[in-house]
This record gives C-alpha cells, structure tokens and sequence, in this order.
C-alpha cells in the first residue's frame, strides 16, 4: 500500500503542465500517472482545481542561530520557510561565530536537527583570517562557500568573522582555497572602498536620510565587485554564485563571463523586482538592505533578465530583526543592520509575476525550486520526479491576496508591516515534506526536528 496518492493535480512536470496523480511511498515519489486512476494509499489527497508543484528550494537564508536567538532560531525560521511554501533552505553563514571551521558547523547542525520542520544544507564561511580552515570545512558536509567583499559592518564584527575579504589579495587567496574543493564561491558583491568611504563622505556632509543609503551604494558598488570577483575567479577556475544581484549591469558582467566559458550562476530576490529606492522615503530602516534598491527604471531592466532565463534563482535573502535594532538611531540611516524576512513572502512576489503574465508557471519552478537545487547539488530536490523527495506544494498560483505581517511565523515578522496590504498570488494550501504534511491551512503541522540536512 502507498502512503500517499494526491490525484487530480495539475503538476509542472518536464517544463509542461499535466493533470496527473503523484503516488508516494516512504517519503519518495514512486509513480506519477496521467490516467489518475485510485490507488491504495494510507491517504489520499484530492487536488482537483489546484496546482502541485515542487517545494521551494530557497538558496539564500540567514537564521543565524544559535546566534542571534533573539531574533530567529531555526523552528520559527523553518515555520516561516513551509508556509511560505519552502521545503528546503540553503543557510548562509552570518551568525556569532559563523562557520569558519567544522566545530562551528557542528553545532549549528546540530541545532538546526535539533529545531527545523524543512530540511536544510549549509554554506561555509571563507574569508581572509581563516583560510586555513577552507578545506576543513568543505570536508565537514557543506554545499558552498560564502564570501563578503566588504569589510564587517561597523558593530557586527564578530557575526562576519572569517567572512569577509576586504581587499584584492585575500579574494584571490579564499577562491584559490575554494576552487580547490570543487565547490561554489558565493559571494555578496559590493566594493569595500566604494561604501566605506562612501558612507564616511556622507556623513561628513551630514547625509544620514534614509535615501542616503541608496547613495553609499550606487550601482556601480556592486558592477566593480561583480567584475573583479569574476576576473579572479577566472585566474583560480573558482565556480560562483552571485547572490542577491540588483543591477542590469552586473547582471551584463556576469552573461559575458558566462559566454566566455565560466561557471557564474546569478540569484536575484523580490525586492529588487518589487520594491524601488522610493519605499526608503516611506518605510526607511524597515526596507534597508544591501545592495540597496534601486530606481523604478533600474527594476523594469532586471526584469528583462528574469524574464529571458537570465537569473537562475531567486532567494530570499530572509534576515530577521527586532523593531529595537531596526529603529536604533533613526535619524542615521547606516547605524540600524540591513535587511528583512522574506521567507514568508519569495513564492508569493513570484507567483504574482505570473499571474501579471511576465513569467509562465514552468518558469517560476525554474526559480524557486529546480535550479536552486540543481546548482548546489541538492540530490533528490526540487522536481516532481519519480525516484524524487515528495516535497510537494498544493495552491493555486493565480489566486490573490492581501499580505499581513501579523499572521507570519517568522519571529521577526514586527518588522514586517511595510507589507502589509501589499497583494500578492498562490498562498500554499497544503505543504508536504517527504511525504508527510507540514503545514496545512494557515498551521503548521511539523514538529520540531522533522528538518534533514542535505
């Protein structure tokens, strides 16, 4: 007897939409059947009028935990993440300390088996203070690599420890190590000397309004670092990732890069799709993040990128706060730390794109769910495929809705009412990971320590 028939479902199956049922047995997909004839199972789930595509597979994540409990820990991250219609996160480095040797892994592992109701993979810390600890690290079980190319935040200095490369010699040195494992360079791209001293002249100037963080961050900050990353990742045949890119000419850098043979993968996230530098005069600490958003034409040209296949992912780059640090010393744009949680709400700006007819259905699963997990090697994850995880969305994608920052799992969702109202598309139903349901009709079903790690 299977353990679970879904029948009548409309599934993306091979870049086409089938109505199909989707058998499942120990937590895999054993059979999927066009015919939807009834099967023996221990449940059957009725799909009839919505879609079933794969779990979302987000591949940019900072819980931070056990640092930073007071602001995530990885039950409340992973609720957040499966009603968000996520199955699988990629956890990034920043937490107190990050992990920059095998302990530190072990016990943020630990912690997350401990705590997750998704499954999760982790990416290693590589910067310059402890590049002796790259090999050690990759042998330890990661899928990747992260790097900063600007020096820790002014206050957060032990969150970046052995994260960052400030300078050009420690980037080529940390991808040379990282080359050496075989796995991905991810790296966050903004130019050290661009924003240090941009952010020194503004305050100088008196220039601490919100929109002035746009101004420490031109665009330009981000297309220099894009380049020289590139370049050095060609000189060491490092394999990269550009995380959270949020400019057109990046985006340039990096298709030329690939033309010319290298491996470079490009990831973008919502709000640099959806929201512009206009919402900084409205919200301002609420919506800072880095890079910083750009201008309303700048959005409408990275759309062109996401449209024609361009960008291969889309990540959250989920980064919880409290209201106390987002609105410490209000009047200074740079003192409050950048960034918001997006778990919640990456499938639903997505799903949105499709509804408005700027990206097909097939495409969106491209997004959030099979390229992530094809790229950093998540065996098992996000297709609907026989022999695959049954990690399994239930929705309808073209159905809208209101966001509302009170009804979020998240631990941080107090920072989140500049959402509020916002309308989005395809709130998931019924969430199941490896079989089993882990969130059903607003509730999370899964208990703490039902999370794998990839």
């Amino acid at each position: 007897m299977l353990d679970l028939i879904v029948k009548n479902a409309t599934v993306v199956l091979k870049g086409a939409q089938v109505c199909c049922s989707i058998a499942v047995k120990n937590g895999k997909i054993t059979g999927l059947n066009a015919d939807n004839y009834e099967l023996d199972a221990e449940r059957v789930i009725d799909a009839a009028g919505k879609y079933v595509l794969p779990g979302g597979v987000d591949p940019h994540v900072h819980i931070r935990y056990p640092g930073g409990a007071h602001r995530e820990d990885f039950f409340t991250g992973t609720c957040a993440a499966a009603a968000g219609g996520t199955t699988s996160i990629i956890e990034h480095p920043i937490s107190t300390p990050p992990q920059y040797s095998p302990e530190i892994l072990k016990a943020r592992r630990d912690a997350f088996l401990e705590q997750a109701v998704v499954d999760g993979a982790f990416l290693g810390a590589a910067g310059g203070d402890h590049l002796d600890q790259i090999g050690r690290v990759a042998d330890a079980g990661i899928v990747g690599f992260k790097t900063f190319l600007h020096e820790p935040p002014e206050g957060r200095e032990k969150e970046f420890e052995g994260l960052c490369c400030s300078n050009t010699y420690e980037l080529y040195c940390a991808l040379k190590e990282i080359s050496s494992t075989g796995l991905l360079a991810a790296a966050h791209t903004e130019d050290n000397d661009m924003v240090s001293n941009g952010i020194r002249e503004l305050r100088s100037k008196g220039m601490t309004f919100p929109r002035a963080h746009c101004l420490s961050r031109l665009p330009v900050t981000e297309v220099l670092a894009v380049k020289k990353l590139l370049t050095l990742a060609r000189a060491t045949e490092a394999r990269t990732y550009l995380v959270h890119i949020s400019s057109p000419e990046a985006v340039e850098a990096a298709l030329e890069a690939r033309a010319k043979g290298q491996e470079v993968y490009i990831e973008t996230c919502p709000q640099y799709l959806y929201m512009d530098e206009t919402w900084l005069d409205k919200y301002g600490t609420y919506v800072k993040c880095n890079p910083a958003l750009r201008s309303p034409e700048m959005v409408e040209q990275l759309w062109k990128y996401v449209e024609d296949g361009s960008i291969d992912t889309i990540g959250s780059d989920h980064a919880p706060y409290t209201v106390a640090e987002k609105e410490r010393k209000k009047e200074d744009i740079f003192v409050a730390p950048s960034g918001f949680p997006g778990l919640e709400t990456r499938g639903a700006f997505i799903f949105k794109a499709v509804k408005d007819g700027r990206i097909s259905l097939e495409r969106a699963v491209e997004l959030l769910s099979e390229n992530p997990a094809r790229i950093f090697g998540l065996v098992g994850k996000g297709k609907i495929e026989v022999g695959y995880d049954a990690d399994l969305v239930i929705l309808d994608p073209y159905k809208e809705y209101e966001l509302k920052a009170d009804e979020m799992h998240t631990k941080a969702k107090d920072i989140c009412h500049f959402l509020d109202g916002v309308k989005v598309t395809g709130k998931p139903e019924t969430v199941i990971l490896r079989g089993e349901i882990i969130y059903e009709n607003g509730e999370v079903k899964a208990e703490a320590g039902y999370g794998r790690l990839m």
